[in-house]
């Protein structure tokens, strides 16, 4: 899984360290690079994906990275957007009525739903 989330330039290196240790607790690999200057990281969690376990376990482990770089202050994504492998992480960053206030831009500007039908919100 290459994933990427954003914290503050001050929480680089408690990310760092943080995503180590999601990667003991998970007992996956996770190897990180990134732009440090802007604190986007993109931590790759390496996982044998013939492993049912194994892919749980990175799945977890992708989870775990974006709640640390929300708790220290970040954001889900940095470049990569959210896309349908970050759909469901959404609402853990955006609040309901931040929720409700996107969905109605979208019913706005796509009252029949056809532009990019079945993401993010599953119209």
């Amino acid at each position: 899984l290459h994933e990427d989330a954003t914290v503050p330039v001050s929480k680089v290196a408690d990310m760092l360290v943080r995503v180590q240790e999601i990667a003991r607790e998970h007992g996956v690999l996770i190897a990180t690079f990134g732009h440090a200057g802007d604190g986007n990281l993109h931590p790759v969690i390496l996982f044998d994906e013939r492993d049912p376990d194994e892919a749980r376990r990175a799945m977890e482990a992708a989870e775990a990275i974006f709640k640390a770089a929300l708790a220290l202050g970040g954001t889900l994504t940095g470049e990569h957007g959210i896309g349908l492998s970050k759909a469901r992480f959404f609402a853990l960053e955006h609040g309901p009525v931040e929720l409700k206030v996107l969905k109605a831009i979208k019913a706005a500007l796509d009252p029949n739903g056809i532009l990019n039908p079945g993401k993010i919100w599953g119209d």
